[in-house]
């Protein structure tokens, strides 16, 4: 059994898999124990991050065994990670999202900071320990930044985020452009996929007082092509909250070229999100303009709302 495993949040997303990757890649050079693991399927997005800087995707990894040593990238929240985390031996985190949740017996090894993306902390720990980034590590990191970000475009994103993906392009030998908007327009395809896939794609589950809610996002170049198949996505959605106990769920539908998302909200408190934007819903559905990011605008209203 490999002594440390590192992996990203379940449903991960570009940022959580290549994260995975390129710290596992750190600590094989120093010489630790370590494996990058995924914990759920990937996105086509990230396959094309993968095919086009030649790496392997990681091993599935469906349940932790007792006493499994882990580093956590990209999330913190234990209803996010894997199964069996709660008695896992957590080693270390690394993330840019909110803490909670989240209690381990003993002491970690704990980086947070507000950054657009995990992979720009991961930068930032190569250049600390003198560590050379190549081509594909900068390829990787590069793909999480642009994910993350949606091009530079998102307002997680920060200067410090848009210096290093112009760092990191020039290293991985791509036009930050053209490279992003081909990454980006390879995940955004909805007609091959089920409801039951979309919705799950990017899904993650929080905690709130009382309240669980998922909030799932996806992007694309044409919201109208999810948005109408509204009756297939709200069954999708209707049996995830009779299985999971769920308040409401928030399907976000983003428009990678305008920046717009058309939300569709479901549950028993679904006026409740709405009123967290000042919305009201119109057939199940919300619109909010210039809204990209929900780690920053959308999970904070929803949370400001539930818990006040």
């Amino acid at each position: 059994m490999t002594n440390i495993l590192i992996f990203g949040h379940k449903n991960p997303d570009t940022d959580s898999i290549c994260s995975a990757i390129v710290y596992n890649n750190l600590k094989r050079l120093q010489g630790m124990d370590t494996e990058a693991v995924r914990l759920g399927e990937l996105n086509d997005e990230t396959k094309y991050a993968l095919e086009y800087f030649n790496v392997s995707a990681p091993r599935l990894v469906e349940e932790l065994k007792e006493g499994q040593h882990v580093i956590l990238v990209d999330h913190n929240e234990f209803q996010q990670s894997a199964n069996g985390i709660e008695k896992a031996v957590i080693r270390e985190v690394i993330d840019h999202h909110r803490i909670a949740n989240f209690e381990t017996a003993g002491p970690l090894y704990y980086r947070a900071e507000p950054l657009g993306c995990t992979a720009t902390i991961l930068k930032k720990i190569y250049e600390e320990q003198s560590v050379h980034i190549d081509k594909q590590m900068a390829g990787l990191m590069l793909s999480a930044l642009i994910s993350d970000s949606l091009l530079l475009k998102s307002p997680t994103c920060t200067l410090r985020d848009k210096v290093a993906a112009e760092e990191l392009a020039k290293i991985a030998g791509v036009n930050l452009e053209e490279y992003g908007l081909a990454m980006l327009k390879a995940g955004a395809s909805t007609k091959d996929k089920k409801a039951e896939e979309l919705i799950t794609l990017d899904a993650k589950e929080f905690i709130l007082g009382d309240d669980k809610l998922i909030v799932a996002q996806i992007n694309t170049v044409d919201e109208k092509e999810v948005a109408d198949r509204k009756e297939e996505l709200a069954n999708a959605i209707n049996s995830e909250i009779s299985k999971k106990s769920l308040s409401a769920f928030v399907f976000v539908i983003t428009n990678i070229l305008t920046s717009n998302s058309e939300v569709l909200v479901l549950g028993a408190k679904q006026d409740k999100v709405a009123a967290a934007f000042g919305k009201t819903l119109a057939n199940d559905f919300m619109t909010l303009e210039g809204v990209v990011s929900r780690k920053k605008q959308v999970v904070p209203q929803i949370t400001e709302e539930f818990t006040k």
